[in-house]
């Protein structure tokens, strides 16, 4: 009995482990559907205009969590409402894909320090 709990226990997680490396969605089909996001928030998601969002290197599920909520009014932004209004759930795990995807632009203290060793 006691093994049979084992091997339970470890083809469930072996089974979680599976389940957590999906890919939330595909970055090169992201990368084709982001033409739209460019305006404000640059090519990778790294604008320079401190009005928009870095999206570049933003974990993948946040920035579907925030499509969702911008899609359904849960987040109000008048720009970010009606731009979420027209992406199925595929479009929005693409673009999350594609902008986890980017290298950071966010500079923190760490980052700072690393890329002035260079």
């Amino acid at each position: 009995m006691k093994r049979l709990m084992c091997m339970i226990a470890a083809g469930l997680m072996a089974t979680a482990g599976i389940a957590q490396a999906q890919p939330i969605g595909n970055v090169e089909a992201g990368r084709e559907k982001s033409q739209a996001c460019i305006a404000c928030h640059g090519e990778t998601g790294a604008s320079d205009n401190t009005a928009f969002p870095m999206l570049a290197g933003q974990h993948a599920d946040y920035i579907l969590y925030a499509l969702q909520a911008y899609k359904s009014g849960d987040r109000q932004n008048a720009i970010m409402n009606g731009q979420a209004a027209g992406l199925s759930e595929k479009d929005m795990r693409d673009l999350a894909a594609f902008y986890a995807a980017q290298d950071p632009a966010l500079q923190t203290l760490e980052r700072r320090a690393a890329n002035s060793e260079r």
